[in-house]
């Protein structure tokens, strides 16, 4: 749902916080039996102070942090997001990393409203497990909150879901054509094969990052009109083994169009 600008400024802040003293955001979440089912239930917004510790301003710790992050992420970044980060967001990243372990390319992924620490469902880790992913890379995992220096970072950023793409465009405007749905990613893409997507990446020169970016704005460049209903990942949290493997099975031929077009882009 869109964020009103009270609750943008205090994500940020809560966020700048967190990330400045290298603690987890600790987010209590109960489930709300009124939302639409997502990872993971709605939580209440984060009580902050007015300026943080030390009388440096929110606005500074954040800068400071994301010119940190910027510096120290030289490989091209890809980050997948869902609501909990504990089902379909993981599980595209645990796949995306095994499919990309002889490229140079960083995966990570978060959550618009994330279980902060909690592990991956132990359905979604099985899923995993069962596509080859090592079991104690899927065991490792830990949700993270989706924030602004996350986002600045990633040269492409992949959603589970329309919402979710609009949550992350909101959050970080100057992104917008770096941000999909990933099935609505995997579906423009296909318009251009790879020798397309070579030529492209070769317009930007050698830098893997640089290579990347141009690719994805390339994908972003073929969008228009309406986006065909029903390109949502399914949620399965908290529902059958059934629901699971119908989300994966949604998921995983996307995935499989991403790898193509980072393998062509690099």
């Amino acid at each position: 749902m869109p964020l009103t600008r009270r609750e943008l400024r205090q994500r940020r802040e809560a966020a700048a916080v967190a990330e400045a003293s290298g603690a987890h955001l600790d987010e209590r979440q109960e489930p709300d039996a009124a939302a639409a089912p997502q990872d993971a239930p709605r939580p209440s917004d984060p009580q902050t102070p007015d300026r943080p510790p030390g009388g440096a301003s929110f606005g500074s710790l954040a800068g400071m942090f994301a010119d940190t992050v910027r510096a120290v992420s030289a490989q091209p970044t890809v980050l997948t997001v869902c609501t909990g980060n504990i089902c379909r967001s993981p599980l595209a990243e645990s796949l995306l990393r095994a499919h990309l372990a002889d490229l140079d390319v960083r995966v990570h992924s978060a959550g618009t409203h994330a279980l902060v620490g909690h592990a991956m469902t132990e359905p979604a880790q099985q899923l995993a497990r069962d596509r080859g992913v090592d079991p104690a890379v899927a065991d490792a995992h830990r949700a993270r909150l989706l924030t602004e220096p996350l986002l600045d970072d990633a040269d492409l950023v992949l959603t589970m879901t329309t919402e979710q793409r609009d949550y992350a465009v909101q959050l970080l405007p100057r992104r917008l054509h770096r941000v999909f749905p990933v099935r609505e990613f995997a579906r423009l893409a296909q318009d251009l094969d790879d020798t397309q997507l070579r030529v492209i990446a070769d317009a930007a020169g050698d830098d893997p990052r640089e290579r990347l970016v141009a690719v994805v704005e390339a994908v972003a460049g073929r969008r228009g009109g309406s986006a065909p209903k029903g390109e949502d990942v399914i949620d399965p949290y908290r529902r059958s083994t059934a629901v699971y493997e119908e989300s994966a099975a949604q998921l995983t031929p996307a995935l499989v169009e991403v790898e193509r077009v980072i393998r062509a882009a690099l």
